[in-house]
């Protein structure tokens, strides 16, 4: 079974290389890993916050799935390597909640 680990200090503030925003750390005790605003993501992490990939490439938002415990999860697909992977949505955080309007967009994409 993997662990999951976080590297301490990854729930930072950043500049989204997709759109511009200045995006805020989560609140909540969690990790924000994706722009609220255009949901872009980047190719960081090999598991959730250990931020061991080599990659570094823009993880473009592809979809959007709902799973029973985690609520809505945004699917990526890495722009460099082809790499797929889920993020939980952050739609509760009072600060800085991901943009609804952007999840609903994603849900009528095809894949």
């Amino acid at each position: 079974m993997t662990r999951r680990f976080v590297k301490q200090g990854t729930n930072t503030a950043f500049i989204c290389q997709h759109c511009g925003l200045e995006v805020q750390p989560l609140v909540n005790g969690s990790v924000r890993n994706h722009c609220p605003g255009c949901l872009y993501s980047l190719h960081l992490d090999v598991f959730p916050g250990d931020r061991a990939s080599d990659c570094g490439g823009l993880l473009v938002p592809v979809g959007v799935e709902q799973h029973p415990k985690k609520g809505w999860m945004i699917l990526h697909r890495c722009a460099a390597c082809g790499h797929e992977g889920r993020n939980k949505a952050a739609l509760d955080d009072p600060q800085q909640p991901d943009s609804f309007e952007a999840l609903l967009s994603l849900s009528s994409r095809p894949r």
